[in-house]
């Protein structure tokens, strides 16, 4: 039997960051008697469900070394896209739905066109069609709320599953869930979640190992698109209206979750449980904040002292532990 590698080895993040969000709960519990309601730790991830839902292909995005901006923007150009075909075209609602994320799946796969075709750096790509995607839907919305849509398409972004004990589950939690455990299984087991990583630990090497890296940029920024046109939908649902200012700094708050779960910006790191932890994180402490009566301004600088912080904690503080964890004391001369 082999003896285990002297110096140890650094666990992941994942240990960390749920010894981290049962601090914060209890903290905020303790702060906030609105916050300690039993009825509110389950309530509300209905609040971050739509975040959660970009930040799963953003983890994947970021761990090939990109960056996608746009994500709020397509959200509310997928919702706007979803109203308008609905009220104005005639659509069903399910049909609105699915040619909403269509829209988004569509803007996603423009950016990786972009990306992969001119070989311009995803974050100038990304930061031009966030301005572009929400110019847009507000130039075909002329700046319009949309609203009154049917009662079963609330279900989408306000439904409950109710368990015994009167508890209430949100159903669109039970979306990000399945969801999530879709894009860890394909990160974690698949030829394909090894060949994401390849690419962000080594472009140039994952081209000559033979992996069709522009296939999977392409892939994975059209999947960023179509899963925020997927937030559109139940956050429209959630809100019972398509405006295109839904999905402001939604950006900020996914990639917040992914950089604090542990995804390394550099590209090569990275999990959907660390994510999932991190989103979290990021939204009970944003629930809690209002809670205790913080102003939306305030907290998006707290949100942004955050993300500061976990960069450097994963950027500086781990690596350096990691070293050091590594080093093997010398044996003494002479000794035996």
């Amino acid at each position: 039997m082999k003896d285990a590698p002297k110096g140890g080895r650094l666990a992941g993040p994942e240990p960390i960051l749920g010894i981290l969000l049962l601090l914060l709960l209890v903290g905020l519990s303790v702060a906030s008697e609105d916050f300690r309601r039993p009825g509110n730790y389950l309530g509300m991830t209905r609040f971050f469900v739509e975040v959660g839902l970009i930040a799963l292909p953003m983890t994947l995005v970021i761990i090939t070394g990109g960056i996608d901006l746009s994500v709020g923007s397509i959200v509310a150009l997928s919702a706007v896209t979803l109203g308008m075909a609905w009220r104005d075209a005639g659509l069903s609602i399910w049909a609105a739905t699915g040619l909403g994320i269509l829209v988004g799946a569509v803007a996603g796969l423009v950016n990786g066109a972009l990306i992969v075709g001119f070989r311009i750096p995803p974050l100038i790509v990304t930061l031009a069609t966030m301005a572009a995607y929400r110019g847009l839907a507000v130039g075909i919305s002329h700046g319009d709320s949309i609203g009154g849509f049917p009662s079963a398409f609330k279900v989408l972004g306000r439904g409950f599953y109710y368990l015994p004990q009167g508890i209430e589950i949100p159903g669109q939690l039970l979306y990000l869930v399945v969801l999530a455990i879709v894009f860890r299984v394909i990160l974690a087991r698949t030829k394909t979640g090894r060949q994401v990583y390849a690419i962000g630990l080594s472009e140039p090497g994952a081209r000559y190992a033979g992996a069709p890296v522009d296939r999977i940029k392409l892939l994975l920024y059209g999947a960023s698109g179509a899963m925020a046109g997927l937030a559109g939908a139940v956050l429209s649902s959630r809100v019972s209206t398509a405006t295109p200012d839904l999905g402001l700094l939604f950006e900020l708050d996914a990639i917040t979750a992914c950089v604090l779960g542990g995804v390394s910006i550099y590209g090569g790191r990275g999990s959907i449980l660390g994510t999932m932890l991190g989103l979290l994180i990021v939204g009970s402490l944003k629930r809690g904040l209002f809670f205790l009566g913080v102003e939306a301004m305030d907290q998006n600088i707290i949100i942004g002292a955050v993300l500061i912080v976990a960069v450097f904690a994963h950027q500086v503080v781990a690596p350096a532990a990691r070293n050091w964890l590594a080093r093997e004391p010398h044996p003494k001369e002479g000794s035996t």
